[in-house]
Parts: C-alpha cells; structure tokens; sequence
C-alpha cells in the first residue's frame, strides 16, 4: 500500500542546512515528503505564515524556528517536528507538547563523535601528552621527563552516565583500565552491566587518573564542579569537559590550575563561550582550550540529518521511533 506524502518544509539557519543535509539529503527528503518550498530560514518563515497552513511536518536544526503559540496557530496541521542536531530547548513548548506534536531528535547521533572526541583524549591524556605536546613548543627543546599514568590499569572516571559517557564506556572496553562513576540515577545493576564502580563525586576526582564530565547543564548542575574538585586531584591527573561551561565554576578552577602545574584541564567547552580575551583559558600552559569541537562538524553533522530522514520513514510508517523526544527527556537534554 503506497503511503500519501505529506506536506512539509525545512526550517533552519542557511549555513546549518548545508551541514545537517545538504543538497543529496534534501532531495531525499522531498522523495518523501511535498515541500511547500525551498529551504528557509526562521526570519523568512516568520515574514510568510501562510506557508505553514498546510504542514504537516517540518525538518530542522540549528536555527530553528520556536514552536510557539504564533507558529503553531499559523500551522494547524502539523503533527511531526524533526530536529537535525541536539537539544531542542529553546525550540520546543509547553505549547507544543500540550498540542501533541511528535519531535525527534539527533542528539544521539552527536553523541557518536563526542564520545570519540573523548576516547581520544583520555588516551592522550593518560600518556601526558599534552604536557609533552606544549612544553616542547614552549622551551624550543625536549622538556623533563613526566611520570604519567599510562592506558594500563589506570583509573578514568566518568562523571553522568547519560549516552554519550555509556557510549565512552563502550569504546574503554578494550583497553586495560578501571571505570569509576558517578551518577545519583545510576542503579547498582546498571553499574554491574555497564562494568562500572559507583562512587562519590568526591571520590571519583581523588582516584581518578583521567575525569571526563558528561552532566547535563541544568539549574540544578550550575556550578557542580568546584575548585575544591579540581584541588583533590592527584598529581598528573586531567580533567576533560565536553559537556557545558556552566556546569564548573570556571574561575575556581582555573585558580587551581594556576596553582597546580602538575594538573591539565581540557576544556572543549567554557563559560562564557567562546572564553573572555583576557581568560586564563588562553594562557595558562596545562588548560588546552578545543572551541567546542567534540560534537558533530561539518561532515559528521550530515550524520544527524540521514537520522531524521531515517526517523520520519519510521514514524510515516506507524512505526515507533527510535529517538521520540518526550517533555521530560527533553527539558534534560545538554
């Protein structure tokens, strides 16, 4: 039985269209569904409405419009919301969810390269390659010798056990090494399948060789990581941050690190974003700032849109979705 296609449109910034979909997977799209227009921007889409009356389902990412009274009024057929990238706070609403529209997102699938982003670094962290790597750079010669941990029953801690750190737990499987975690949710059965040893927030950055932070940034987790943290470090130890800036007290931290030379901190996000000019970020030699590069980039980010056409054959089908998005799963969604 041939399905009928739905009416639809891809909202979302110029540049985000390119990188989330491109030319090929905006023609697979339109196989699947009749798009009401090219793609368009939120800006060009608040200026025409009329566009939205007979929507039916719209494909976006970053740059999305925000599903609120006025958008929503505007589309009163709209079941389906796909969103090509990660969080969709900000864009989704009480609105939006009272009325029933059905969103999915990728956030999944920008899991896949921040968990390598961090397989990567805790490798070459556990080497003391970053000390290695600046002081070279910084002495024009060979620097002293480090004692470092090394990738051999070594201890990395993992702090929120959410998709993206399950997946880093997965990619340490084969290499010889001890996982701590901390998660308040995490059960003592999930801990035992996931080969994992609970532990305190405390004790995680004591006996951890390598700390990567995986939380969520929340009212709740501002400010969750403190100086205090970062002092209790063993020396050699490194700090690896790939989840929100907000979630450390940036200015505690970099005090300790100013203090602690032994110590690296690998920060691929900051608070504010990207760093002040005048940040100790940009100049103390154990911080290696990565501008918010371990998510999905350029080539990867095509990765996220082949899900959302992957997830509306699903949904267009009756089938259950794979990454439906519910109130509560999002409003936790970094």
């Amino acid at each position: 039985m041939s399905l009928s296609k739905k009416r639809g449109l891809i909202v979302l910034d110029d540049h985000a269209c390119e990188l989330i979909y491109g030319e090929k997977l905006v023609k697979e799209i339109a196989r699947h569904v009749e798009l009401v227009c090219p793609p368009i921007s939120k800006e060009k889409l608040a200026a025409n409405p009329s566009l939205l009356k007979d929507v039916e389902v719209i494909f976006s990412g970053w740059g999305a419009p925000q599903l609120n009274e006025t958008l929503l009024a505007a589309a009163p057929r709209l079941q389906a919301f796909f969103y090509g990238a990660g969080s969709v706070r900000g864009t989704v609403t009480d609105v939006s969810w009272a009325r029933g529209v059905v969103v999915t997102s990728a956030y999944a699938m920008n899991a896949i390269p921040v968990s390598e982003y961090t397989l990567a670094t805790i490798l070459f962290s556990l080497k003391q390659g970053w000390y290695y790597t600046v002081q070279t750079k910084l002495l024009g010669r060979q620097p002293e010798r480090r004692k470092l941990a090394g990738a051999y029953e070594s201890t990395v801690g993992l702090i929120s056990l959410g998709m993206i750190a399950r997946l880093v737990r997965e990619r340490l499987k084969p290499f010889d090494l001890r996982v701590i975690a901390y998660d308040p949710f995490l059960t003592d059965e999930q801990a035992a399948v996931l080969n994992v040893e609970k532990v305190s927030l405390e004790e995680l950055f004591k006996r951890s060789d390598v700390v990567s932070l995986h939380t969520p940034w929340l009212k709740e987790t501002e400010g969750m990581i403190t100086g205090a943290h970062i002092a209790s470090m063993k020396s050699g130890a490194t700090f690896i941050n790939t989840a929100r800036g907000k979630i450390v007290n940036e200015g505690e931290m970099l005090d300790v690190l100013a203090r602690r030379p032994d110590l690296t901190a690998v920060l691929d996000v900051t608070w504010p974003e990207p760093p002040a000019p005048d940040s100790p970020v940009f100049t103390l030699p154990n911080v290696v700032y990565t501008p918010h590069i371990a998510g999905s980039l350029d080539e990867e980010c095509r990765r996220m849109g082949q899900l959302m056409i992957d997830e509306f054959e699903r949904w267009n089908r009756g089938e259950p979705m794979k990454w439906a998005l519910t109130k509560e799963k999002a409003a936790i969604l970094a």
